[in-house]
């Protein structure tokens, strides 16, 4: 009986671990994800749930900031590393990243899945030489966001009629108010300098396909154009007295002060303001008099916004592409955007998902988002982007030595020179 029973428990013992090891074999789809406030673990879960138990989606959390996003997976990529099978990439990144071989390219077949109903600049943005190198997730934009009561004093109206940045900056000024723009020496510096540069006409780069080789267009009428306004901004009462460390944060809590006139920023202030006034951090009072209109306009014409968001990658080195295809398709429907939206507050991709009335109810300026995405200009596509924008940041920081017959020739000089290899940043 002895012998019998270790028999029995030998069978048991093999049946658990072979139970363990049916288990540990479902495929498991590893998404790294920028962090946000678990918007997108919950879509890995909704996505797991729907796969009906042919695979797992698993998050992963990358670094806070875009450029340490960048780094941690350049790093593994270059190694072949094979655990990655979806991220989560910032969309200037998708150029470098593709160009090195690092993204799955999608078939004709699921491209049209991936961009049927997106609206155009997430579209741009996850191209790379005609090919779609990854899906559009969730888009994002800024718009100008101001006091209504300031407005009203300064006698103009953002909402009716469109306004420049010069007219913003003289209503600062004459309601004893701030502008608030991301200025510090950062990636939120280049966001606000490209979009100066597209909104004046021109761009960074004239060929950022080219590599290497790229001419720069910034030393060019538009840049000279965007330096001045930096120049003025920094130079004038309007200015936030910290704006060469200015953030999107830090700029949403003065413009959420007594001081609080104007502000540039992305489509989550809304949302943040209304979560603040449930918290109690914020008055009521407060969140009523924030309105919202389109991007400032450089010189008259219709401004180019800013483009942002998260496009859905797929590493080339993954083991399970045909599933991680499928998971994307899940994650990027226009009923997982939505949700996303509604959780975490940043826009939709996808168009229909502004029409939806629970979406218009959190984000009554849906409209206008939707338009900015649209007529958003993204920074410059090419695979040296963080040689370029961190070249770009430089010359341009502080904001008060920004010298608009220098300060754009400076900067085309130093990106040529940084690509050559004859200047180190």
């Amino acid at each position: 009986m002895s012998l019998r029973r270790s028999f029995l428990a030998l069978v048991v013992l093999a049946s658990s671990v072979a139970a363990c090891g049916s288990s540990s074999s479902l495929p498991t789809l590893n998404w790294y994800i920028n962090p946000d406030n678990g918007g997108q673990a919950e879509l890995a879960k909704a996505c797991t749930d729907a796969a009906g138990g042919r695979y797992q989606v698993k998050t992963s959390l990358l670094p806070s900031d875009a450029t340490s996003q960048r780094e941690q997976l350049v790093r593994r990529l270059a190694a072949n590393d094979s655990s990655i099978d979806l991220m989560s990439l910032d969309p200037p990144f998708v150029a470098e990243f593709a160009n090195a071989g690092f993204l799955h390219t999608f078939s004709d077949a699921d491209t049209a899945v991936f961009t049927d109903g997106v609206l155009k600049g997430p579209v741009a943005s996850a191209m790379w030489n005609g090919k779609l190198v990854a899906a559009p997730f969730w888009a994002n934009t800024q718009l100008l966001w101001y006091r209504k009561s300031v407005a009203q004093k300064a006698g103009i109206d953002p909402s009716a009629n469109a306004v420049t940045w010069d007219q913003v900056i003289k209503a600062a000024e004459a309601t004893g108010t701030t502008v608030e723009v991301q200025a510090d020496r950062y990636e939120g510096y280049m966001v606000w300098i490209n979009a100066l540069v597209s909104s004046a006409g021109g761009t960074i780069l004239k060929n950022p396909e080219a590599g290497k080789e790229v001419e720069p267009g910034i030393n060019t009428d538009a840049g000279t154009q965007a330096a001045t306004i930096i120049r003025q901004l920094a130079g004038s009462k309007a200015a936030d007295p910290a704006i060469s460390t200015s953030k999107e944060e830090s700029g949403r809590a003065a413009f959420q002060s007594s001081r609080g006139g104007f502000m540039v920023n992305w489509a989550y202030i809304y949302g943040a303001a209304q979560e603040a006034v449930v918290g109690g951090s914020l008055a009521q009072a407060v969140l009523d008099d924030i309105s919202w209109a389109r991007y400032p306009q450089v010189n008259g014409s219709a401004s180019r916004p800013p483009l942002g968001g998260i496009d859905l990658a797929i590493s080339s080195f993954s083991k399970h592409t045909d599933f991680a295809i499928e998971a994307a398709k899940c994650i990027t429907t226009a009923a997982s955007e939505k949700a996303y939206m509604l959780k975490s507050k940043n826009p939709a991709a996808r168009g229909a998902v502004y029409d939806d009335a629970d979406v218009r109810t959190t984000f009554p300026m849906a409209d206008l988002i939707r338009e900015s995405i649209d007529a958003a200009s993204p920074r410059p596509q090419t695979p040296y982007y963080t040689d370029v924008s961190t070249a770009t940041v430089r010359t341009f920081h502080p904001p008060s030595s920004v010298d608009p017959n220098r300060t754009p020739g400076t900067t085309a000089k130093l990106i040529v020179d940084v690509l050559h290899d004859r200047v180190l940043l």
